[in-house]
């Protein structure tokens, strides 16, 4: 039945999960794409403690094997910290400023545990993917090593409880705000100036093909996209596409799902059309919403502490050790 899930397994002695603060992750990768369907019904089918092999990853601790009406799914249990170190080497460089790393190590550690606390779900309490915050299995590196063991267990809170530490890759100069993306304003996060002219993204281009746009928003006969309103940030808000016999208002945060977040960036952009193509040129990546990772690289190069870069993106907060370890 393994050899069904495409992965190899390699059995070794391991200190349980449960031994220590633990999270569960739902992994999806290439192989893994499907997430249960909100009441389906999972079938354990296997749980052991050991190294799995997935589609070149590793993963330690805990595997649970289930299985519902969409398919096979791996739930890896491993100790929190141990998480984090995972997460930060994915998330940002480990030859990133060690002060940046910590910063990264706590609102990771932060996300997680808000996360799980919101969370409902029996079997996992985040996945792998960026539905969540990013998680390659046992990648870890001495750096970031290091810097998650200098912030080990410190999350932000705020009146006492953690907080939904939304961070992302690069703001485009001013982070979003919450309440443009998310529908929701939360008081330890307004829009500040966020500078990340050390960002591949500070400035792209995207050309797009019509049929391509077509074939997102499922339409024919795409005459033109037309930027409707925009955002108290400048960011787009929403776009007119004008298409054959109509026309539709579409949220451009909707668009960049449909297209794909990387062939979309972010919604800070403007468009024109040549001929069949086209053009989207805008700054920044991500939802904007939070702390900007690149900025806070910038923020560390220039002698900022990790804990003056989490008061700058998120005022009011108290950076606290999580007791619940």
């Amino acid at each position: 039945m393994l050899r069904r899930l495409a992965v190899i397994l390699m059995v070794i002695s391991f200190v349980s999960a449960a031994d220590a603060a633990s999270v569960k992750v739902l992994i999806l990768d290439n192989v893994f794409r499907q997430i249960p369907g909100k009441d389906e019904s999972l079938e354990n089918i296997g749980k052991l403690q050991g190294d799995l092999l997935v589609s070149g990853s590793h993963y330690a601790g805990d595997i649970e094997v289930l299985k519902g009406r969409s398919g096979m799914f791996l739930i890896n249990e491993l100790p929190l910290e141990d998480y984090i170190k995972s997460v930060v080497s994915a998330e940002v460089g480990p030859n990133w400023d060690m002060e940046a790393l910590k910063v990264q190590a706590v609102i990771s550690r932060t996300y997680a545990l808000y996360q799980k606390g919101l969370n409902n779900n029996l079997n996992y309490d985040l996945t792998s993917s960026v539905l969540h915050q990013v998680y390659k299995g046992s990648n870890v590196d001495a750096r970031v090593s290091y810097a998650v063991m200098n912030t080990e267990g410190e999350v932000l809170t705020y009146d006492g409880k953690i907080i939904a530490a939304l961070y992302h890759s690069t703001s485009g100069g001013r982070t979003e705000e919450a309440e443009e993306v998310f529908g929701k304003s939360y008081p330890y996060m307004k829009s500040v100036a966020a500078p990340c002219d050390l960002s591949p993204y500070a400035v792209w281009e995207r050309k797009i093909p019509a049929a391509e746009i077509e074939s997102a928003l499922n339409i024919s006969g795409l005459k033109n996209i037309e930027i409707k309103s925009f955002t108290v940030t400048g960011r787009v808000r929403t776009v007119e596409v004008i298409h054959k016999g109509a026309s539709m208002t579409v949220k451009a945060t909707e668009l960049r799902k449909l297209l794909g977040w990387s062939r979309l960036p972010s919604t800070n952009f403007r468009v024109t059309r040549t001929n069949d193509v086209f053009v989207f040129e805008g700054k920044g990546y991500g939802h904007g919403v939070g702390l900007c990772q690149w900025s806070a690289l910038q923020m560390a190069r220039e002698g900022k502490t990790y804990r003056e870069i989490l008061a700058y993106f998120y005022p009011g907060t108290t950076l606290q050790v999580y007791e619940n370890r």
